[in-house]
């Protein structure tokens, strides 16, 4: 069966986490039967860690803080986090699915695809955006 996703639910758990004065970090996108829908949202990463276990597949938006001494802003990275536990044929839908989800989530400024909960760390994704980011300007406030 093909899977289909509430792409109108999702955007809106996008633009929540998009919205800077909503508080909302993070928004997470789950399989009901053959259809993705929004999973959750929250203000705190932990939470959304904990909707990635050994036998989940979640596609996740979040933003996360980045910058230097000279300035610090919002960065948005797409996450699929595909668990230990997920069959070779789910995995294997995992990348068609994801241009459905990606469809609803257009705008971020890195992806990632995670298998091990050591990548999902915040303080790991935020060093990556950084190099992602291109100025750094921590060198010069010392």
């Amino acid at each position: 069966m093909a899977t289909r996703i509430d792409k109108e639910a999702c955007r809106e758990a996008y633009n929540l986490v998009r919205d800077d004065s909503s508080g909302i970090c993070w928004a997470c996108f789950k399989y009901d039967g053959s259809t993705i829908v929004p999973g959750g949202h929250g203000s705190d990463y932990e939470e959304f860690k904990s909707q990635c276990t050994v036998d989940s597949r979640v596609f996740g938006f979040v933003r996360i803080m980045t910058g230097d001494a000279m300035s610090k802003r919002s960065k948005f990275t797409f996450i699929t986090w595909i668990g230990e536990n997920i069959t070779g044929l789910q995995r294997a839908k995992i990348s068609t699915d994801k241009a459905l989800v990606k469809d609803a989530v257009p705008t971020f400024a890195k992806e990632f695809m995670i298998s091990d909960p050591k990548e999902l760390e915040e303080e790991y994704l935020r060093t990556e955006l950084k190099k992602a980011g291109g100025a750094n300007y921590d060198a010069q406030a010392e």
